[in-house]
């Protein structure tokens, strides 16, 4: 069968992580362009207040309270879906948690639970999802970070689940095209998102986490999302800074180094202090939202890198981008700061 993906308004959505931050903004985006869309998380409140909302301006969408660690739940995201809609068109692997602390103070426990989501969670979904994807043809989209490219001091075990899922998703990409199935499989990479990851996180670190400058609002992911949803793409950076910072460390790992070294700790932590309760082995009350409380700066809402980059015809404004990023990363470099794109 020939890989032919639906426009938006025929399709159904499945979105892990979708009672708050990327997973959220998707699904109300989905809805308003006529999708019929399957929201799932651990947040029965939250995920029940978004279905309310998406129906009442017209929408169509179910929730199933689900925690992708459980391949048990993760299955009845799938059941309910074909239950309610008929079929799955996309399926979105969005859900996570953070964890914020040096490598050696984290707890095991800690560390198995983090990549039980992160990691697993990605396995679970998809090994669900090409049965249902392949009926019809379809896509299966992983949302990773750019931290699968370049790691960073504070969140190593966050950005080895992300590795896991970059070489996750790129196996099984050839093989599902070795078998002839009409599955587009993408791996979105993420930069720093306004989202309420940071205001959930586990810390050791004495004060809140932040998510380091430039910062990118979700609807930027999100319309990314349904743009693989609908065109084929096998894997891209959300945000021009993020594949600056891939880029570089494709030729300057060392620099990249001792510039994280310098800047990268101070960088992702607020002068707030840290003192409640986070989400990594239960869901906080109320804790949706499309933004996020820890960052106070500017958040950009667009990414000339990455619409071109969705558009073959704007290439050379993509080129264009991506050298403006790397000559900022490495006068960043220079100065200890992160770029700016």
């Amino acid at each position: 069968m020939k890989l032919q993906l639906k426009p938006i308004e025929e399709q159904v959505l499945v979105i892990t992580g979708a009672s708050s931050g990327i997973g959220l903004v998707t699904a109300k985006m989905a809805a308003e362009q006529g999708a019929q869309v399957v929201l799932a998380s651990r947040n029965e409140s939250d995920l029940a207040a978004a279905v309310d909302e998406i129906r009442s301006t017209g929408g169509r969408a179910v929730h199933v309270v689900a925690d992708v660690a459980d391949p048990g739940d993760v299955e009845e995201i799938a059941t309910t879906a074909f239950r309610s809609f008929g079929r799955i068109d996309t399926w979105v692997n969005n859900a996570g948690v953070a964890l914020y602390g040096r490598l050696l103070d984290l707890t095991l426990e800690d560390m198995r639970r983090q990549f039980d989501v992160l990691y697993w969670g990605v396995v679970h979904g998809s090994r669900t999802a090409v049965p249902y994807l392949s009926r019809e043809g379809g896509a299966l989209i992983n949302v990773a970070s750019v931290l699968a490219d370049r790691a960073i001091p504070l969140q190593g075990n966050y950005c080895a689940a992300k590795h896991a899922v970059k070489a996750f998703t790129t196996t099984l990409r050839m093989e599902l095209e070795a078998e002839g199935l009409p599955i587009s499989v993408t791996l979105l990479k993420p930069t720093s998102i306004d989202t309420p990851l940071f205001d959930k996180a586990k810390s050791l670190l004495e004060v809140e986490p932040q998510p380091v400058p430039p910062v990118y609002a979700p609807e930027v992911v999100a319309r990314t999302i349904l743009e693989c949803a609908q065109h084929p793409v096998r894997e891209l950076n959300v945000g021009g800074s993020g594949r600056a910072m891939s880029a570089m460390n494709a030729v300057a790992p060392r620099a990249m180094d001792l510039a994280l070294e310098k800047a990268g700790f101070d960088s992702q932590q607020t002068d707030k202090p840290y003192h409640r309760d986070d989400n990594l082995f239960t869901p906080l009350q109320h804790d949706g939202g499309e933004r996020g409380r820890n960052w106070e700066g500017r958040t950009k809402g667009t990414s000339l890198y990455t619409r071109a980059a969705l558009h073959p015809r704007a290439a050379t404004l993509a080129a264009v981008g991506l050298g403006a990023g790397l000559l900022a990363g490495f006068r960043a470099l220079r100065g200890g700061r992160r770029p700016e794109q």
